[in-house]
This record gives structure tokens, sequence and C-alpha cells, in this order.
């Protein structure tokens, strides 16, 4: 067991663009006085991949007080230039390039990366994930390459869920990955992408394998108020705390199951609105 409990801070869908101020200069404050060990975002930095929707996600990114490592989602591929987007899909990450699939090495944890976007899909939904075979094989033997006995944390965008048919799957090649992590000393699989939290076990042939997904500091809610997790590993368990701007208790902030997409839940004649109406209010004072 650890001497010292790991911390992480997992934030996902920030989506500069559409960013919610102040829930973002609240995370940020919460990073600088509580300093985590490690920050995992788990992509959609920008809300439409523009340059300047970039260049104010990587001041913010490079202003945090710790190691962070981020993910690529799917709003940070390149919308309204095609050729780029094929060609240079990942250009616009110039400035963080140290910290896009980076591998975070801590005392008996590792924090390791698997990409769940591409350029272009066989398909006509591109927002939804991909896990292509190369992918799958740089995080496998990253993993694989550490000492005996490190427990892993693999960080995605897309949850590592099969929806439906091969059409709509949330995530192609989703069960696969999931499987090979199976076998390997891997304690979650952290994702963004449906703007709710939520911490469910997804079955596999080879063992069960835990999903942790992250909501949105962004004004595109879903059901939820904007959050992060805050993770606690203390050697043998992993804790999960939604830290939210409204003070709603962790398990009333995630949701069930992971949706089929982010949109927000739509009532027959009504415009767009959160499920769950919460009052906002100062943030929790840690």
């Amino acid at each position: 067991m650890n001497s010292e409990p790991i911390r992480i801070f997992h934030l996902s869908d920030i989506h500069f663009g559409l960013v919610d101020e102040r829930a973002i200069a609240w995370a940020h404050d919460a990073i600088a006085q509580q300093q985590p060990d490690a920050v995992a975002i788990t992509g959609d930095l920008t809300m439409r991949a523009r340059h300047h929707e970039f260049d104010a996600a990587t001041d913010w990114i490079k202003s945090l007080a710790a190691p962070v490592t981020v993910s690529i989602g799917n709003h940070d591929m390149p919308y309204f230039n095609l050729i780029e987007r094929f060609v240079t899909p990942y250009k616009r990450f110039e400035g963080l390039k140290s910290l896009v699939e980076r591998e975070i090495d801590l005392p008996g944890l590792a924090i390791v990366p698997l990409k769940t976007v591409r350029r272009w899909q066989p398909r006509l939904n591109w927002s939804n994930g991909w896990v292509t075979d190369p992918a799958l094989e740089k995080c496998l033997s990253a993993i694989d390459a550490l000492p005996t006995g490190v427990k892993v944390i693999v960080t995605v965008h897309h949850p590592l869920r099969e929806v439906g048919t091969q059409g709509t799957a949330l995530t192609a090649n989703g069960s696969k990955a999931l499987e090979e992590l199976a076998k390997r000393d891997v304690i979650a699989v952290l994702s963004g992408h449906v703007h709710d939290a939520f911490d469910i076990s997804e079955p596999t042939p080879h063992g069960t394998v835990r999903m942790i997904g992250a909501g949105t500091l962004s004004k595109r809610t879903r059901s939820t108020p904007p959050s992060f997790n805050e993770l606690v590993f203390d050697g043998e368990r992993l804790e999960v705390n939604v830290r939210n701007l409204a003070n709603v208790d962790t398990q009333d902030m995630m949701i069930d199951d992971v949706p089929q997409d982010a949109m927000p839940p739509r009532k027959e004649g009504e415009p767009v609105a959160p499920v769950r109406q919460v009052p906002p209010t100062d943030p929790p004072v840690h």
C-alpha cells in the first residue's frame, strides 16, 4: 500500500468556445489549492477546434499547477478545414504537444492513454469513437512495459462501450479493447464525451473493467451541473468523488449507464434543458 494516497483530478469536455467561465475558474482554483498528483483531461478541449479556442485551452491547461495528460476528443478535430483534418489533424495541438497522450508514472500507479478518435471513419457519424489496432497496440505495449505490480488507469475520450449495431456503436472495437485491458492490472478506464459522470463495471470474458466517466466544465450540460471527478487511490481501492458547482451528492451526480450520445435529453415540444434541475450555489469549500 502506498504511504500516501494518490489524488487525480479527472476533467473532461471543457469545450473552450462554449466554456462555463465560473466552472473553469472553480476547477483551476481547486487544482492550485490542492495540487493533485496528476490531472487527466479526457478530451473535447474545444467546441469547434477553432484556433482561438485552442489558444484559450492551451493557456488554461498550461497554467494548471499539476502534471497533466490530455486526450484528444472528437470536437478537437478540425471541423471546417477538411484538408487539415485529413493531412495534419493534430496540428492545432502544437502548443500542448508534450501533454497529449502523455503517460504519467506515479508511485505504484501509471496513467496510460488510449486514443479513440480518427480523422475519418467508414460510417456517417464521425463523432463516435473508434479504437484502431495501432492505437490499442501502443496502449497495451506501454502497459506491458511497466514494472510488475504497477496498477494502471487508462484514459480515453469515448467510453469503451459498443451500443446497438456497428453503425451506431459508441466506440467501435471498444469491446476488443476492454477484453485486452481486463487481462492486465487496469483498475479503471477514464472517459468523457457524454457530459455526465458515471462509475460502472463492464463485463468481459476475462473479467470486469471499471469505467469512470467525468462530466463537463462547459455550458453544454446534459443532465447534471458542471463537474469534475476527484479520484483517490490508496494502493488498493480507487474512490470517486464527483465535485460539482451545486453541492449535489456524488451518487446523485452519476448516471446509471452510458447513453448512446451526449446530446441533452429533449421533452416533446420543449427546448433542450437539463433533466436534473439543481439551483446553483457557491462551490463547496475543501
